[in-house]
């Protein structure tokens, strides 16, 4: 047995889970830098501002944990982490076009910098540059998943549209919202390494559940974020899902289980998507217990998150992956 294996690991910070596939990381970054390219420069301008806002890069990081946990990381593996995180940067472009959004990671979005129209074509060119490289990958069971994955996305993103204003929105819907928009693509990250990987189905299944779980879990609690973050670690502003009536959790549980006065008050304000009563209804939100709430919720999701590769081999890669399930809880941005 590896030395790696008997004795595991125990990062307790993201940095120190980064330093597990420090140089795998670092040939993440320069290889998204360099298919950036394009020879209209208003492209790469908008690529690399986005890029280089920085961000968690969670998603790519879970491609390589997922691949050192059950084996080789390679150069496949690279691109998929490349590719896991240009579909994420272009649902980001889309997003905040549709949002309406002006603040993103405590800097202003691209849209507010250079408009709508530039914003959905950049994200649209991130796209297909990531199929383009799923095409040098040459792995056909690979675009598959993350060609449904990326179609799943696509209708997430309309679901919470179609439920933005909906205060009789309940959390059956919310989790089908926050599965297909956010989850999904933390689950392909997983299980599109074990592809490349060559493992069989219940390895698969298994990093594909340990995703899905922290997508869940992550969502939930950057819900909670928009309550009682602050806006200088979120990098966004408190409210903004309200704003833009977003029936999330925490305003669910207020309307299910808060005082009649501050459910009506939720309901009216996510009807009207209004945050002109903000600061009573973050009120509302903390007096009810639905931070408490969803932070159980996003705890269970964690502990199914971790149980899910409880099977795998241990090594160092798995007791990262262990321990940013825990990380997701604790987080402020």
């Amino acid at each position: 047995m590896p030395a790696d294996s008997a004795r595991p690991f125990q990062p307790v910070k993201m940095q120190q889970i980064r330093q597990v596939v420090a140089s795998e990381f670092d040939a993440v970054n320069d290889f998204i830098i360099d298919q950036l390219h394009s020879n209209v420069p208003l492209v790469e301008n908008i690529g690399h501002y986005i890029v280089d806002a920085g961000g968690k890069r969670l998603r790519p990081l879970l491609s390589l944990l997922s691949a050192g946990t059950i084996g080789e990381i390679t150069q496949h593996h690279i691109k998929l982490a490349s590719v896991i995180e240009f579909i994420h940067t272009a649902t980001l472009l889309h997003d905040d076009v549709v949002d309406l959004s002006d603040l993103r990671r405590g800097r202003p979005t691209a849209n507010a910098n250079w408009g709508n129209a530039p914003s959905v074509l950049v994200g649209d060119f991130l796209y297909s540059r990531a199929f383009q490289i799923l095409v040098d990958i040459g792995n056909m069971p690979l675009m598959g998943l993350l060609s449904s994955t990326t179609n799943t996305v696509a209708e997430g993103e309309v679901l919470q549209l179609t439920r933005a204003g909906q205060a009789d929105t309940d959390e059956a819907t919310y989790y089908s919202v926050i599965r297909s928009k956010t989850a999904v693509l933390f689950a392909a990250a997983c299980s599109g390494a074990a592809i490349l990987s060559n493992q069989n189905d219940a390895t698969r299944s298994a990093l594909h559940s340990y995703g899905m779980n922290l997508g869940i879990a992550f969502q939930l609690v950057d819900d909670v974020l928009d309550y009682a973050g602050n806006p200088e670690e979120t990098g966004k502003n408190i409210g903004d899902d309200l704003a833009e009536g977003k029936p999330t959790l925490p305003l669910i549980f207020v309307m299910q289980n808060g005082k009649p006065s501050d459910a009506d008050r939720v309901r009216q304000a996510i009807t009207e998507k209004s945050a002109a009563h903000l600061d009573s209804i973050v009120t509302a939100v903390a007096d009810s217990g639905a931070l408490q709430y969803c932070r159980d919720a996003a705890q269970t999701y964690s502990n199914a998150a971790i149980a899910a590769i409880s099977e795998l081999k241990d090594n160092h890669y798995k007791s990262a992956l262990t321990a940013l399930a825990d990380i997701a809880l604790g987080r402020n941005s």
